[in-house]
């Protein structure tokens, strides 16, 4: 059970679902957590040679909660800001874009996806738990389920948050596994 100085704590015990959601928003709120509380410069903050800013990642997992929340699970279209033209002359926009926002847009653009993907699961899951079929469906016709929604995103947070690791620790030395009890956005 969680409390409300660690609500990214995933239960001890509970359902699939309980434990795969749970494990989820851990991810979330570490990746928030090392992406948090930074200015310009240290959302634009690079590593060696590669591109990969903090700013970069919180667009791009905004992007990947809509996408999967709305177009894979609903097949319903983006809404704004992800303007489909922006792809197709730039098929890294939102990586790319990041730049031209400020920390307290892209903050609430990434909160607002994260958000709206919770209360989709929870509605999806009401109304068919993780076995029930979504909209993305492979050459045959086999939709995937749930289930396979929110382990793409668990693979996709594992990923990003370890970028957000090593970013954020060459920013100002920030470290640890999870934020501090109490912790808030």
């Amino acid at each position: 059970m969680t409390d409300d100085a660690t609500p990214w704590e995933p239960p001890l015990a509970g359902t699939e679902a309980e434990q795969l959601l749970g494990a989820l928003d851990r991810l979330r709120w570490t990746f928030r957590w090392k992406a948090g509380e930074l200015d310009d410069a240290g959302l634009r903050n690079r590593i060696g040679s590669s591109s990969l800013t903090l700013g970069a990642l919180l667009k791009h997992l905004a992007l990947v909660e809509d996408f999967t929340m709305t177009a894979k699970l609903a097949g319903e279209p983006l809404g704004p800001p992800w303007d489909p033209a922006a792809f197709e002359d730039d098929p890294d926009w939102e990586f790319s874009s990041a730049a031209d926002d400020s920390p307290s847009e892209l903050y609430a653009l990434w909160d607002g996806a994260v958000e709206r993907s919770r209360a989709r699961f929870e509605a999806a899951l009401a109304a068919g738990g993780l076995d029930g079929p979504v909209h993305i469906a492979d050459d045959e016709g086999q939709h995937a389920s749930l289930r396979r929604l929110v382990c793409d995103l668990l693979e996709e947070y594992g990923r990003h948050t370890g970028h957000a690791d090593l970013l954020r620790e060459a920013v100002d030395g920030l470290v640890g596994e999870d934020p501090p009890p109490g912790w808030r956005p």
